[in-house]
């Protein structure tokens, strides 16, 4: 009979954890969209870096500007991965909660708050390398209209 009498609650944290999960789906969204942004910027690396002599000189400041931004995606997918691994933890620590009847609001709360600001950061991050991979266009843009 105890079982049945549970049915309510469990249903009840189920509810509890959608919200949660969609948000999961989003950042797996985003994980997705950084390691495909990762993957390009080290093969642009690799290709330049196979040049050789003067032609592989002019391209000096572009390899570094491509490894910085490795850093700042690398950041983000770490950063984006923690707010993942937080969000399971605190749907883990709801169902732990009901099925031990513990009061374990407080640590899921601290849980889900560490896991936006993780988020948070790994947008700044995602931001940063967007604006360093936008910087490498302008000059080319520039320069070109200034050949003209």
């Amino acid at each position: 009979m105890d079982a049945i009498d549970n049915i309510p609650t469990v249903a009840h944290v189920i509810q509890q954890a959608v919200a949660p999960v969609f948000l999961l789906t989003g950042v797996a969204g985003l994980l997705s969209v950084l390691t495909n942004r990762l993957g390009r910027a080290v093969d642009r690396f690799r290709t330049l870096s196979k040049l050789a002599g003067e032609e592989g000189d002019k391209h000096y400041a572009e390899m570094q500007t491509l490894a910085r931004r490795g850093l700042w995606i690398r950041w983000a997918i770490t950063l984006c991965t923690v707010c993942a691994l937080l969000i399971c933890l605190s749907i883990v620590t709801m169902f732990l909660g009901v099925q031990v009847t513990v009061d374990l609001s407080n640590l899921v709360s601290t849980l889900f708050v560490a896991a936006m600001l993780a988020l948070i950061a790994g947008l700044l991050c995602f931001l940063r390398e967007i604006s360093l991979a936008t910087g490498i266009i302008a000059p080319r843009r520039r320069q070109r209209h200034l050949n003209k």
